[in-house]
């Protein structure tokens, strides 16, 4: 038998002289409770944020995305697509143009991301799902056609049966000497018109900002000729993503970066990262709190049972018994709240993902409820946690214990 457990669930379960020393215990219980019910849900929901955050812009982003390490663009010809379209698990090669331009529509204006994209990016129907209205398309009846974001439609109040008014797109021309005159707008301006077919909608940066058109337009508006800013690349299904972005390198050589899709969001998960961090450390405030009485609730009791201390001592039990017996008191205290704790955020979190009785309080967003993901590292991260507060509440009353005075205490 396990002395010092046996006598720590005696005081934990026994009713003192002193009955504010039970309450204090069953508060403090309580209080671990609350803060490991908060810590759960609270990570858990960024966890599920994160997912869907993560979730939105891999439907932007490919799997693949081969950009130049120097300058902005690079030459693609034929040659090397076929070359990169050998690599073992690489199932369609996308050229793209991105470039910001000058959108026009009626008498309305704002700077846009153009992203002229070819005709296989289509076979990738990545963006099939993001689209609100209309459809995604880069031709109707032989003429180019442009899919926008949903904020683009907003701000400018385009219209996507309007046969009248075509978007305007504006981009300054690469001349070497700049003159000025009668005719100076379209020396220095390339123009371009182009009518809207589909409207997508995905986060707000993209909705902002992006323009879909064909890749020769964006050529031509650009004045890109053969040079791309990016190859955007689909794997075959089951292909391993991290043989092929080798193998791909291996073929395109050191003036070339090949990015997952971790690393063409790196700035954001590392932001979320960040946040999750402040967050887990702030409500580690709220089991602090609770730490503070459990250390009060074992001082009282430490001063309840200083006779039984004396009594144990003088039978020849050891200061490290006394020790251990106090801090299996305070652990008794902190785990069973925890235990309970985690029993209920975890009930929670289930009922939440499969009804989604907490809504997020507005139409306007992805997804109706708050999602909700959970995930074994932080159960870990905040057992840690209560074990850390647990021995540095319980550590101080512990040590007191065992230097009580045999002969004051049994007189």
């Amino acid at each position: 038998m396990n002395l010092p457990l046996f006598i720590a669930r005696r005081y934990f379960f026994s009713k003192h002289k002193k009955q504010f020393i039970n309450v204090i215990s069953i508060l403090s219980m309580i209080e671990v409770a609350v803060g490991t019910i908060a810590l759960i849900l609270v990570l858990s929901v960024f966890n599920g944020l994160q997912e869907l955050i993560q979730g939105l812009h891999d439907t932007f982003n490919p799997e693949l995305k081969v950009e130049p390490i120097k300058g902005k663009s690079f030459e693609v010809t034929p040659h090397l697509i076929k070359k990169i379209e050998a690599v073992p698990g690489v199932k369609i090669v996308s050229e793209i143009i991105e470039d910001n331009a000058v959108l026009r529509y009626k008498n309305g204006q704002m700077v846009v991301k153009i992203k002229g994209v070819s005709e296989n990016y289509l076979e990738q129907t990545r963006m099939d799902s993001a689209i609100r209205k209309g459809e995604f398309a880069l031709y109707k009846n032989g003429r180019p056609r442009a899919v926008i974001g949903q904020g683009v439609q907003y701000t400018l109040a385009i219209g996507l049966r309007n046969d009248f008014d075509a978007l305007q797109l504006w981009y300054p021309k690469k001349v070497k000497k700049i003159t000025l005159g009668i005719n100076a707008e379209k020396k220095l301006i390339n123009k371009k018109a182009i009518f809207p077919i589909g409207v997508f909608s995905l986060e707000q940066q993209y909705d902002a900002s992006y323009v879909f058109v064909p890749l020769k337009f964006a050529a031509n508006l650009l004045q890109y000729d053969n040079r791309r800013t990016s190859l955007e690349i689909q794997l075959k299904e089951k292909a391993d993503t991290d043989a092929t972005k080798e193998g791909i390198k291996e073929v395109l050589g050191n003036n070339f970066k090949v990015l997952d899709r971790n690393e063409q969001q790196a700035n954001l998960l590392k932001a979320i990262q960040i946040e999750k961090l402040f967050v887990y450390i702030t409500l580690s405030f709220i089991l602090l709190v609770a730490s503070i009485n459990i250390f009060f609730s074992l001082m009282m009791l430490m001063i309840d049972k200083k006779k039984d201390v004396a009594v144990l001592l003088s039978m020849g039990a050891s200061a490290k018994t006394i020790r251990k017996i106090f801090m299996m008191e305070g652990g008794i205290i902190a785990f069973s709240g925890a235990i309970i704790g985690l029993l209920v955020a975890t009930t929670l979190a289930i009922l939440q993902q499969k009804y989604g009785f907490i809504g997020m309080g507005t139409s306007t967003t992805v997804v109706e409820a708050y999602p909700v993901k959970l995930k074994p590292i932080d159960f870990i991260f905040t057992c840690i946690t209560i074990v850390l507060i647990t021995f540095l509440a319980a550590y101080y009353p512990a040590r007191k214990a065992s230097q009580i005075d045999v002969r004051e205490n049994l007189t």
